[in-house]
């Protein structure tokens, strides 16, 4: 029997069943599906949303969820951040498929029929690890007795007569599940997916239960790629480790730094570490020749795992300025804009930085620029000069009348394409996908972690250390290339100090990428750096000289509580199930 569904459209299916479970037995297409709403639950997104509720951005729509969310509105009824209901349905489906995969006929063929089965069971293991991760990530906490404390496990599918009472696992049990579920998705699935020539590019594991080139190639092939594989759940565990050995997690993971560092090093090695950084990977949603010439499945070098590609101006009809027809939604604050160091590598607080307050955008580090669209810069397929100061002209200026201009005095620039057209009836659109982990990702969670258990020069058993990494993300953007760096050379002889500095290059490179928020909570920084007000840039002309004068504002006040380290559990969920203890403060 041939593979009925193909792969691009397991990560479209519809969210409704409503056929018997067994009709997976003679119909793989039916399991295939299944399985496929455990790609369409996924979170990953290329809005920056969770970003509109730290210190690096703002919206400027006034019914934007994460807005209310941060000033003060967050509760376990109201919680635009749960997952709980998308990631257990999709666990359901995974533990359906699973439980019927040894008795679907996945080919008529016996060969084939076996790598189908090892494919698909690799897969669920894979998936359920990764639901299972997003749900820690967004509902872990600590109890009223201060024990930290995960989700209830769900191992096996549920059905009417079910105990759906049931209590939240340890954080620790549910962290060895995951892992638990990796290993196992490793046993079973590929490094990657793609063509075998000969029984000799055949891995041994799949040689010993009897494939052949035919049925390797159908299960595990080129057509495959873009699904999950043996790297990417590599990847996704050392995002598990880092999450774990934070200090928000620490002390119930049974995680250190050095599981945190040596998984991630796992991942990067396969690149040949630094080496295999990639060059132009800071700017990888503008590489417009990477995306043009991407085939089904393939990745540019900094992209470890991603979307398939779409024709669209989603992106940039949201956060592009009115004055081209875009609403203009985030708002990168001026907090995000003062971590930007200078092009030497000081940062703007330091004597040494030569920073200039009356020409605040020059001679900064380069990625300020790609990143943010500051007051004078251009936007857009023909370049229009867009002007945020209150001396503007148009509806760009800061605090419009529209109530699509910024907030802040600057706009988005990161994640957009800048050869898109919105103006009305010549409107185009451009290719783009979402990345779903960069390798940047995983550099930067091994500094953080080889920092933390080795040092700034440290290596452990690895060929680099936390600051080799740092230097060559730092040489990658431009920064400190032309006077060897000192800053960075004053840090590396301080734990404390490089792990403020490898903070802020995570805030740098990762911004508008949903990583900011959960950041800050598995640091357990200071409730007053949640509270940051945020803050924007009024710049007005002085009539006399036409000179620009540049006065800091507050914005947005935020609003959190100490226990907000941690997310909720959704209300309703707790009001149906009495085993189910609800984080403490919620």
């Amino acid at each position: 029997m041939p593979l009925l569904t193909a792969c691009e459209d397991m990560f479209e299916p519809e969210i409704e069943n409503i056929y018997d479970e067994d009709l997976m037995h003679t119909q793989p297409s039916f399991a295939q599906s299944i399985l496929g709403q455990a790609y369409a639950l996924l979170p990953y997104t290329t809005a920056p949303q969770s970003d509109l509720a730290t210190d690096d951005a703002v919206s400027n729509d006034i019914d934007n969820s994460y807005l209310k969310m941060a000033t003060g509105s967050w509760a376990s009824n109201n919680d635009p951040l749960s997952r709980w209901k998308k990631h257990f349905y999709a666990i359901q489906n995974i533990n359906l498929v699973l439980e019927h995969c040894d008795r679907v006929t996945w080919a008529e063929d016996e060969s084939a029929n076996t790598m189908f089965n090892m494919h698909y069971k690799g897969e669920c293991y894979a998936m359920r690890a990764l639901h299972t991760f997003f749900l820690l990530q967004t509902h872990a906490g600590r109890t009223n007795d201060g024990q930290l404390m995960g989700v209830p496990l769900h191992l096996e599918s549920e059905n009417a007569s079910s105990d759906f009472n049931r209590p939240r696992d340890t954080y620790q049990k549910c962290v060895e599940q995951i892992l638990s579920d990796i290993d196992m998705a490793m046993e079973l699935l590929p490094l990657d997916f793609g063509d075998a020539t000969s029984m000799s590019e055949v891995p041994a594991k799949y040689v010993q239960v009897g494939a052949t080139v035919e049925a390797y190639n159908r299960a595990f092939g080129q057509h495959m790629k873009g699904r999950i594989s043996g790297r990417i759940i590599e990847a996704i565990r050392a995002q598990l480790m880092l999450l774990s050995a934070s200090p928000a997690f620490s002390d119930g993971s049974g995680v250190t730094w050095e599981d945190a560092a040596d998984n991630a090093a796992i991942v990067l090695d396969r690149i040949g570490g630094i080496a295999g950084m990639d060059p132009t990977g800071g700017t990888w949603y503008a590489n417009v020749d990477d995306i043009s010439n991407l085939s089904a499945g393939e990745n540019p070098a900094e992209i470890l795992w991603r979307s398939r590609l779409s024709n669209n101006n989603t992106r940039e009809s949201d956060n592009y300025p009115p004055s081209i027809y875009g609403k203009g939604r985030v708002n990168p604050t001026q907090n995000l804009v003062d971590a930007f160091p200078m092009a030497n590598g000081y940062p703007i607080t330091s004597p040494q930085s030569s920073f200039d307050p009356n020409q605040p955008y020059e001679n900064r580090d380069p990625r300020l620029k790609a990143y943010i669209l500051v007051n004078g810069e251009t936007q857009g397929h023909n370049d229009a000069v867009i002007i945020t100061g209150t001396y503007g002209t148009n509806l760009d200026r800061l605090n419009g009348e529209n109530g699509q201009s910024t907030r802040t005095g600057y706009y988005l620039r990161k994640q957009l394409r800048s050869d898109i057209n919105l103006t009305p009836n010549s409107t185009s659109t451009e290719q783009h996908y979402t990345a779903y982990i960069r390798y940047t990702e995983i550099f930067l969670a091994y500094a953080e972690a080889a920092n933390e258990a080795w040092g700034p020069t440290g290596k452990g058993t690895h060929s680099y250390s936390a600051y080799d990494v740092i230097k060559a993300i730092r040489t990658r953007a431009g920064v400190g290339t032309y006077n060897g760096d000192p800053y960075l050379e004053s840090m590396a002889g301080s734990k404390e100090q490089m792990r403020e500095l490898i903070r802020n290059e995570r805030r740098l490179e990762l911004c508008f990428e949903n990583f900011r928020f959960w950041d800050l909570r598995r640091w357990k920084v200071d409730l007053d750096k949640l509270n940051e007000t945020a803050k924007g840039m009024e710049i007005r002309q002085v009539a006399e000289d036409g000179s620009l004068l540049y006065l800091p504002l507050d914005v947005e006040v935020r609003n959190y509580k100490d226990y907000m380290y941690y997310g909720p559990i959704p209300y309703s969920e707790t009001q149906k199930y009495s085993n189910l203890q609800q984080n403490a403060g919620w």
